[in-house]
């Protein structure tokens, strides 16, 4: 690890998570003035609604634990690798609280041809972070980067890799 560099405290973080939420808000405004209905299945309003706030609340819980319980800012200014508490289970509970949210709206809107979105956003985080955090994360901190990465996912909550 290089002692005196450390990640910028936002580095591309407002560009990813604010690019998924345009992503999202831009396809719902398309299809809600464009579809006319199409794509909708009112029998699942209900089970849509719940799921969609289902995953904006994880999505909020996911953000509020990888910034504050982690205390997210604090250890990238001392320049230390967070590989604990939600960190253990995602490496970007941030970029994937957002994606929660997307996602959760998606499925609030109910619409089939929005259905993609969340697979978009997916993609962008993905190029995103490959494209920069992941770089600069890997010349920091070397191999013990390399081993966290092979055992936790890069936006998608799971059970560490054995």
């Amino acid at each position: 690890m290089k002692e005196n560099n450390h990640l910028p405290l936002f580095g591309v973080g407002p560009v990813i998570v604010y690019g998924q939420f345009i992503i999202t808000a831009a396809a719902i405004f398309l299809v809600k003035k464009n579809a006319h209905g199409f794509g909708e299945i009112h029998a699942l309003d209900i089970p849509f609604l719940c799921i969609g706030i289902a995953l904006i609340a994880f999505g909020i819980y996911l953000n509020f634990n990888a910034k504050v319980k982690s205390k997210l800012f604090q250890k990238v200014a001392e320049n230390q690798l967070i590989t604990d508490g939600v960190y253990a289970v995602v490496r970007n509970p941030v970029y994937s609280a957002a994606l929660l949210g997307c996602t959760g709206a998606v499925f609030i809107v109910n619409n089939l041809l929005l259905m993609i979105v969340p697979v978009i956003c997916w993609i962008y985080v993905t190029v995103f972070l490959i494209q920069t955090e992941e770089k600069w994360l890997a010349d920091l901190y070397g191999e013990a980067y390399h081993k966290y990465c092979k055992s936790v996912n890069r936006c998608i909550p799971w059970f560490p890799k054995k």
